[in-house]
């Protein structure tokens, strides 16, 4: 049922998911690909078109109206001079790094937009982030599948060892208590 849920929705839940924060669908969907159910490929794809949508589409809202959301959200107003700090050191970086900040993913490009980036530069660099971060996480999601496959390999090994094991201990444990009750028994 899950499997069947993940191949009709899974690349709707990269997309949503990817809009906003993310990086836990698109972990489960690198394990989904690795799994086979998801093509890595077309995961990575998804992610990174709707991860720049929707870091547009906040960095739009802070262009547009971020006066009165630093009005309304002091929590928001107190991430804007972090951001704006970053940005006039390293305006670039600040762009495509904002991605990869906890806490930072939707307030980021808000903040970007209200600091008076140009819409060019923010759309070329956010892509250029969403590409870095889409293939990354999705890849650290297939890694985490890999390791666990190997784990289990080894697992399985270490079961049948000591599934043997145990049935030699019993075998012992039978042919000691028998020869004992042989012993036990004197010759009448």
């Amino acid at each position: 049922m899950l499997e069947q849920w993940i191949h009709d929705w899974g690349y709707a839940a990269v997309a949503v998911g990817a809009f906003a924060e993310g990086e836990t669908v698109l972990l489960a969907a690198g394990y989904a690909a690795h799994r086979g159910l998801l093509n890595w490929g077309l995961v990575v794809l998804v992610a990174a078109l709707a991860a720049t949508l929707g870091d547009q589409f906040f960095y739009w809202i802070g262009r547009l109206w971020g006066a009165r959301l630093l009005a309304r959200f002091p929590r928001l107003a107190a991430q804007f001079p972090r951001v704006e700090s970053l940005l006039r050191r390293y305006p670039h970086w600040a762009i495509i790094g904002v991605r990869f900040l906890y806490g930072l993913r939707i307030a980021g490009p808000i903040i970007i937009g209200m600091a008076g980036v140009t819409p060019g530069r923010f759309a070329l660099f956010n892509a250029v982030g969403a590409l870095i971060w889409a293939p990354l996480f999705a890849g650290l999601g297939w890694v985490f599948g890999q390791a666990l496959s190997v784990l289990s390999g080894q697992v399985q090994r270490v079961e049948i060892g000591l599934l043997l094991l145990l049935a030699l201990v019993f075998v012992v444990w039978w042919l000691v208590a028998r020869r004992r009750g042989q012993r036990g028994q004197a010759p009448r």
